[in-house]
């Protein structure tokens, strides 16, 4: 591995849930998603701290819009934590959906953040799951090991990467997306609503070329 200094032991890459049902012929495909696989690698190979997050549902998980007779997927109901997107049935724990894209490599990743696991509440955030205020852990862990730096990078970029990094922020965490190695799903604009939040917050959209 190629351990780029400028990064040092501060800076931490965030891969966020670059999954078989995210990619093309995924149970909830985002376009392109698998474009950006080539980048992520390198931008792991460059990084000495990297975690992964994993979407991790039960069956009959809350947010599946197989969950709720008469809705459909992309609907969105009241949920008791606030509005809630419904999916098709995605990243079903033990099922081939749920695994890391083959093509995936960061081997030095310390840890594997599983979210989403808990069946009444979704959770697109690495930080906190959809009510806000119940945490993954990951803040713990990254403050212990003196991890300031983060750079976030993955799928899908309007939704839990969006949310990763707005936690980051409010955490108290110098949080940078890298925005070529993202791509969106973008529904009713939320693409756009993205760039808007991200920016209001402080949280600048870089992309690789910056690092060059």
């Amino acid at each position: 591995m190629n351990d780029d200094t400028r990064f040092g032991d501060e800076g931490v890459l965030i891969i966020v849930d670059v999954q078989n049902d995210f990619c093309p012929g995924g149970a909830l495909a985002v376009p392109g998603g698998d474009e950006i696989i080539p980048i992520v690698n390198g931008l792991a190979a460059r990084f000495r701290n990297v975690v992964l997050t994993q979407d991790w549902h039960p069956r009959g998980h809350s947010s599946f819009a197989s969950s709720h007779p008469g809705t459909k997927p992309f609907d969105t109901i009241a949920a008791p934590y606030g509005p809630q997107v419904l999916w098709p049935d995605h990243c079903v724990q033990d099922t081939t959906g749920a695994a890391f894209h083959p093509a995936l490599r960061a081997p030095h990743a310390a840890l594997v953040l599983r979210k989403g696991f808990r069946r009444a509440i979704d959770s697109y955030s690495a930080f906190y799951e959809n009510d806000r205020k119940t945490p993954t852990g990951l803040t713990g862990y990254l403050r212990e090991r003196g991890l300031t730096r983060l750079f976030l990078a993955g799928l899908a970029f309007d939704f839990c990467v969006r949310y990763s990094a707005e936690d980051a922020r409010r955490e108290g965490f110098d949080a940078f997306v890298i925005e070529d190695a993202c791509r969106g799903i973008d529904i009713a604009g939320s693409v756009a609503a993205t760039r808007t939040s991200l920016n209001a917050l402080g949280v600048p959209c870089v992309n690789t070329h910056e690092f060059a």
